[in-house]
């Protein structure tokens, strides 16, 4: 089953994508949808109202997850490129909702830095609440599986050991456009890649993944409940920019398609934010 979450002129919808057709189960988003213990039975069965796929508009997949939670070097390519040695425990940072954005909407690259990365991320979707979870617990939480690109603002990022303020910077982030059940998924590992204006500059799989989603979702239910809707991106590969030579950021107008086979991908376009949307000391040039 692939589910989405659409705007509509009345607001966002939970949908199922069946080929040509998405129809509305009948929940505000995909978390709402979640917080069913019977979502999937509920969605399977649901005969809302119906949208043609063609022209949807892509929400966040889940607009407001309770946590975003991210996994730094993770891809042993992506490791090697940076010059670090395999962690022995995942690197996890954190982002907050505003920085989602749509599948297809823009990404916004902030005044603030000319240093903006990609990332392509498989990203798991929970689906059930989870604490302590058992590798067997930790499969059965997992709704499904989506992709995300966790643009990264690599100056903001590096100011500090903490990755967080480069990694939450406001509607940065492409979320969907779909949850995949795991169901409809064929046997990894999976390709995963990032095109920019046609050119590829990431492509690996899931194979080179240094802690596996189970590793992930047994890991960090251990430090606090997983519930429904929460987002654990994994990830990315190696082939970013900021360890290419020269490097290599995103551009004003550059088309960003992250994709994972068999899941889906994001088509973003670049957007320079503009002074008109900034506070007034920064459209200034104050320093942050």
């Amino acid at each position: 089953m692939r589910l989405a979450t659409i705007r509509t002129a009345t607001g966002t919808r939970a949908v199922r994508i069946d080929g040509t057709q998405a129809v509305e189960t009948g929940d505000a988003d995909l978390r709402a949808l979640l917080d069913r213990p019977d979502w999937a039975a509920h969605a399977a069965a649901a005969a809302g109202p119906v949208h043609a796929v063609d022209g949807l508009d892509y929400a966040p997949l889940v607009p407001a997850p309770e946590k975003i939670m991210c996994v730094g070097q993770n891809y042993a390519d992506h490791i090697a490129e940076m010059g670090n040695e395999p962690p022995a425990y995942p690197t996890i940072f954190g982002k907050f909702a505003p920085a989602l954005i749509g599948a297809y909407d823009d990404i916004v690259l902030p005044a603030v830095s000319q240093s903006v990365d990609y990332e392509a991320e498989l990203t798991i979707v929970i689906g059930k609440p989870v604490r302590h979870a058992s590798r067997e617990q930790a499969e059965a939480a997992i709704a499904g599986y989506t992709v995300m690109n966790d643009v990264s603002v690599r100056d903001w990022q590096m100011r500090t050991s903490q990755f967080l303020q480069g990694k939450t910077f406001e509607r940065t982030t492409p979320l969907g456009p779909h949850l995949v059940t795991p169901d409809e998924l064929a046997d990894g590992p999976w390709e995963i890649s990032t095109v920019i204006d046609g050119e590829t500059y990431q492509r690996s799989d899931t194979g080179q993944l240094v802690f596996g989603v189970l590793d992930l979702v047994v890991y960090l239910s251990t430090i606090l409940t997983l519930r429904p809707g929460d987002v654990i991106a994994t990830g990315t590969p190696g082939g970013v920019g900021h360890a290419r030579n020269p490097r290599r950021y995103l551009a004003d107008g550059e088309q960003v398609v992250t994709e994972i086979a068999g899941i889906g991908s994001c088509r973003n376009v670049c957007r320079a934010e503009g002074a008109r949307d900034l506070p007034a000391d920064a459209a200034a040039g104050t320093r942050p």
